[in-house]
């Protein structure tokens, strides 16, 4: 990956595969795209390829990757940059890459719904500006239970200018992969996958299998954590010593809230305030047992990476009581505007097919900009589902009739099985098409995404 900073005087390359229908919006958002006064645009060359990485240690395995490594490059801007990133295929099959969590043009989403695929060989550059700080990443969404599979994933970090101080700043990305006796990964396929998911046996760390991480005493870091798996949850928990949550999907939360283990299902992003340890303690970064419905059950932690505490340093880390405001979408009761309802049934082409509404890959009514959704996400089914809503942050109200715990901005939430979920969120003005979908990439491939277009 080549990063360049530049001014506000950067200009955009065209993408060369964009259909005539989307030229248009395509030629909008590139020029619309501009930095805030003081701010500069980012430029990043990201290929992909096939390479030979090293999961286990020793092991070489064919993967595909961003930038020559899994997960791909960690991409970093300032609230009010603009991206411009050029993603060319040197892949055997198309992709298109979509940027997970950021509120950006339709046109830029990084889907089938708003782009032709990008061939092998061609490339395609993708012009936004971010407007949240927060954890986000960036993934394939074109095939995606064989590409994300094989490393096609990266984190995202936008900083603000007053975010707290910590000693350090950790991204740490969560994934799993399933390994054949020959060493290379195991291809898709199976009634017991096709309805649990994936869930592989080689469990990864920013592409390592269970690594290890130091820290010095005394000191308090900000670990952020990505789970890119396709379908494992992580009931995370740090050698069960409390810390302190202070941001989730769209970015802070309002206050600190202490806890000693939380609850990542697919595509979900945590931030937590950790330490201070004392010297020589070693701690499990882990996974507890979670029943999510599956087949395929955890009965005992799970090793993610191990810490490591060396001696003591001074601190600088200062956390404020509070972290930033945010106002509530929904005061008092109120119905839901919409259902959204996840199922399934067993079929021929996969085994289990999922839907939504009693339809695959459904396609719902419009929303219009400024009108207030909210949403009961109803699942039908005895699993656990991920739901992801792309371009918008929303409020959760309830979990099966109960308030969480704090307020935040999300873009993924479990629906637990069997449960309900509402949310509230606010279409601003970025007409165009845009998708919902269970984010177990198996159910996701089998039918469980909606359709819909938000219209002025």
């Amino acid at each position: 990956m080549k990063v360049h900073r530049q001014g506000m005087d950067a200009a955009a390359t065209g993408a060369s595969s964009a259909t005539s229908a989307d030229v248009v919006d395509y030629t909008q958002a590139l020029e619309s795209a501009q930095p805030d006064e003081g701010r500069v645009v980012v430029r990043v060359d990201l290929e992909a390829r096939e390479i030979d990485w090293e999961f286990v240690p020793g092991q070489r395995t064919r993967a595909w990757a961003f930038g020559g490594q899994v997960p791909g490059p960690t991409i970093e801007a300032q609230v009010g940059d603009v991206l411009e990133i050029r993603v060319t295929n040197h892949l055997p099959e198309p992709t298109v890459v979509h940027w997970h969590g950021l509120r950006i043009p339709a046109a830029m989403d990084g889907t089938e719904r708003v782009q032709r695929p990008v061939a092998p060989g061609e490339s395609f550059t993708y012009r936004f500006r971010v407007q949240d700080a927060g954890t986000f990443w960036y993934h394939s969404h074109y095939n995606e239970t064989v590409q994300m599979e094989r490393g096609l994933y990266g984190a995202l970090i936008v900083r603000a200018p007053d975010e707290p101080v910590f000693d350090a700043d950790r991204t740490f990305v969560l994934d799993d992969v399933e390994l054949a006796k020959n060493g290379e990964i195991k291809p898709p396929g199976g009634w017991i996958e096709s309805h649990d998911g994936r869930e592989g046996s080689v469990r990864l760390v920013n592409g390592r299998q269970e690594p290890e991480v130091r820290m010095a005493a005394g000191q308090v870091e900000r670990w952020r954590f990505v789970n890119a798996a396709s379908a494992r949850y992580v009931r995370l928990s740090v050698g069960g010593r409390p810390f302190r949550i202070i941001g989730s999907g769209g970015g802070l939360i309002p206050s600190p809230v202490t806890a000693t283990e939380v609850l990542l299902a697919t595509a979900n992003r945590i931030e937590i305030a950790v330490g201070p340890f004392e010297a020589g303690a070693v701690l499990r970064i882990e996974t507890l047992p979670f029943n999510r419905g599956s087949f395929k059950s955890h009965k005992r932690p799970e090793l993610f990476a191990t810490v490591r505490v060396g001696a003591a340093a001074p601190s600088m880390t200062r956390i404020p009581a509070r972290l930033r405001e945010i106002e509530p979408l929904v005061t008092g009761p109120v119905a839901a505007n919409r259902d959204v309802r996840l199922g399934f049934s067993l079929g021929m082409k996969h085994g289990v097919e999922f839907d939504i509404n009693h339809q695959q890959h459904h396609h719902a009514e419009p929303v219009r900009v400024g009108e207030l959704q909210v949403w009961d996400v109803v699942n039908r089914s005895p699993v656990h589902h991920p739901f992801h809503l792309h371009g918008f942050f929303f409020q959760v109200l309830e979990v099966n009739g109960k308030s969480p715990d704090y307020r935040s901005w999300e873009d993924t939430v479990n629906v637990p099985a069997f449960g309900k979920v509402r949310i509230a969120w606010l279409p601003d003005d970025r007409p165009g098409g845009w998708m919902y979908h269970c984010h177990i990439l198996e159910h996701h491939a089998a039918g469980m995404m909606g359709h819909f277009e938000v219209i002025r």
